[in-house]
């Protein structure tokens, strides 16, 4: 699998080579300057030789992957002017998802499998209030108590809050403010729609790696266009997703291709206001995932939107047009300049203030893993249609879908929440018993109640029992198979 894919054309084709394409990638540029159509010719290309793909729509117009492209004029200029004759239009297999599952089959996690850390950037926590949260997170763990959806999070935080003093022997102190904060917290998470997302059945990664008819990698496509209204569950989600592919997928070295690229759009959205620990750690799930067969490819504004060790990662790029009348936006268009290999044919910080809508300057890494000099070339017209699909084609291709059915229904067992609830109602039941029986030695008169007595109990022991405890992974999500 040594033959480039074609992403542009300037005198020469400039292809992006499958191989390399584990390497990560950038595609920056200022908004209406063609960023979503080379995602689009991106993610035809990936498809075509069979690799899976994942990307949001945020902006509503990434459902024409799946049919066929109109033949129009200025289509049929571009590819005069860029020499390519015998162009095909054809769509590409799209499974559509949507967290409220209105545009797409509903895609859900569990609150244990997206973990406190992520759980504590969700909800805006400070350091002190994440560490509460852990806490919470941990008796439940060994507890063996599940936490699903919010209201089993919301209920073993209060538990845990009632029952604080028991708890600080073992697991450390238990700040009061930080659990109201919490429950505040998740309080406006669940107004803001959030909880949509947790539940069962929770979303199989194998649904996503599929192929369609022809051999061609399957495209998820992500409704974004409601969840971008609250960035820090899109960015979350979207983390999330990236962690539990780290997490599950065995090492494959490097790959004649990949076994699936994902597309992070809006991507400063997953670093704005992220702790440095956070960072850290995404930095590490980047660097890491190229051996488990994932390309992961940023689309934003500015690369400088990008931390640092992150895009030192990212081999290959996209340039679009940037802006350059503040002393600011000079200097980002400077610093982009700069991450680009020199070609002597042109100045590049003037080339990215010139580039014209749909032109690019790019550079993919060769066979040998290294940046090929610069090049300013327009960006090749999509095969399949540019813009949305109709409503009743969105709701045809969802219907006829191989997971239809899946995850449209919610499922609602027992776990924290029940648990809890049970227990709690059946403590109260005994010590109504024995408060009628006037028992001279009332077991209420005890530190703990039954109830409270038996969780300990549990907590304590939990640990000697195989299998029991939850093992987590390098972003605190529930690390499976193992």
């Amino acid at each position: 699998m040594s033959e480039g894919l074609l992403v542009a054309r300037k005198k020469e084709d400039i292809c992006i080579l499958p191989k390399m394409s584990n390497r990560h990638g950038l595609i920056t540029g200022a908004t209406g300057t063609g960023k979503t159509v080379t995602l689009q010719v991106l993610a035809e290309n990936f498809s075509s030789i069979g690799v899976p793909v994942f990307l949001a729509d945020v902006k509503g117009d990434l459902s024409g992957l799946t049919v066929p492209g109109e033949d129009k004029d200025a289509i049929k200029k571009r590819l005069k002017e860029m020499g390519i004759k015998d162009f095909e239009y054809r769509g590409f297999p799209v499974t559509f998802w949507d967290v409220f599952g209105k545009n797409g089959h509903p895609i859900r996690t569990t609150v244990s499998e997206i973990g406190p850390l992520l759980f504590s950037r969700l909800l805006g926590l400070n350091e002190t209030q994440t560490g509460t949260l852990t806490l919470v997170f941990k008796v439940a763990d060994d507890a063996g108590m599940l936490l699903l959806d919010l209201k089993d999070l919301r209920a073993m935080v209060q538990f845990v809050g009632d029952h604080a003093s028991e708890f600080t022997t073992e697991y450390g102190r238990v700040s009061t403010a930080s659990i109201g904060a919490i429950q505040r917290g998740l309080l406006a998470f669940q107004e803001e729609g959030g909880d949509a997302l947790l539940g069962e059945p929770a979303i199989n990664l194998e649904d996503m790696m599929q192929t369609g008819d022809g051999g061609y990698g399957m495209i998820n496509i992500l409704a974004a266009d409601r969840l971008i209204q609250t960035p820090k569950v899109y960015s979350t989600l979207l983390l999330w997703l990236l962690s539990e592919l780290f997490e599950e997928l065995p090492e494959v070295g490097d790959p004649e291709k990949p076994r699936l690229v994902f597309f992070f759009d809006e991507a400063h959205l997953l670093f704005d206001d992220t702790p440095k620990a956070l960072q850290d750690k995404i930095e590490q799930v980047v660097r890491i995932i190229r051996s488990k067969g994932v390309g992961v490819y940023f689309v934003t504004q500015h690369p400088n939107d990008i931390p640092d060790e992150i895009l030192a990662q990212l081999g290959n790029r996209v340039q679009h047009a940037l802006r350059a009348y503040t002393p600011k936006e000079q200097k980002a268009v400077k610093a982009a300049a700069e991450s680009f290999r020199v070609n002597p044919a042109f100045d590049t910080e003037q080339a990215i203030t010139e580039l014209s809508v749909g032109e690019a300057l790019l550079s993919f890494l060769d066979k040998k893993g290294i940046p090929g000099m610069v090049e300013r070339a327009l960006v090749r017209p999509p095969h399949s249609q540019l813009g949305p699909i109709t409503p009743g084609d969105r709701t045809r291709i969802i219907t006829d879908s191989p997971v239809y059915g899946a995850y449209e229904e919610i499922i609602d067992r027992e776990s924290a929440y029940e648990k809890l609830k049970s227990k709690a109602e059946k403590a109260a039941d005994e010590k109504e018993k024995l408060i009628e029986k006037k028992e001279t030695k009332k077991s209420s008169s005890r530190k703990d109640t039954v109830f409270e007595a038996a969780f300990k109990s549990a907590a304590r022991s939990i640990g000697y029992q195989v299998g029991r405890q939850i093992a987590r992974g390098v972003l605190g999500s529930i690390f499976k198979g193992r």
